[in-house]
């Protein structure tokens, strides 16, 4: 008997609105909704690769960024490359994220998405 194949499929963000949180990150990455539902969805990259989904948690607690004793803490986070980070950082504002009050890397942004979910914006070293 064969082992059988993995693939990832999704990253799983909690959200108390999955849909709100889904349109952040289809306007900010540029991706299409794969599944649409009030509980759950699916953003889907255009190269057909694992995305992103987000679940409903009506008792979703945002991280802390960075955590400290007794806090919720991070979990995971998403590393998002960006052509220009400036620019990238504007637009993710705009879009309803916030800048985290602690940047812990001259060329790293560390950004709240309107859920509380730490992510990070950089420039890839060409």
């Amino acid at each position: 008997m064969s082992a059988p194949e993995f693939r990832l499929s999704s990253t799983v963000l909690g959200t108390a609105d999955p849909r709100g949180l889904a349109a952040f990150y289809r306007d900010l990455l540029g991706w299409e909704v794969r599944t649409d539902r009030p509980e759950w969805v699916v953003l889907e990259p255009p190269a057909g690769t694992a995305g992103l989904a987000f679940q409903l948690e009506d008792g979703h607690v945002p991280p802390s960024w960075p955590s400290g004793p007794g806090e919720q803490q991070m979990q995971s986070h998403l590393d998002i490359a960006v052509d220009d980070l400036d620019q990238g950082v504007a637009r993710a504002k705009a879009l309803g994220a916030g800048l985290a009050p602690y940047q812990p890397q001259d060329d790293v942004r560390v950004l709240l998405d309107p859920a509380g979910h730490p992510f990070c914006l950089f420039a890839p070293v060409h």
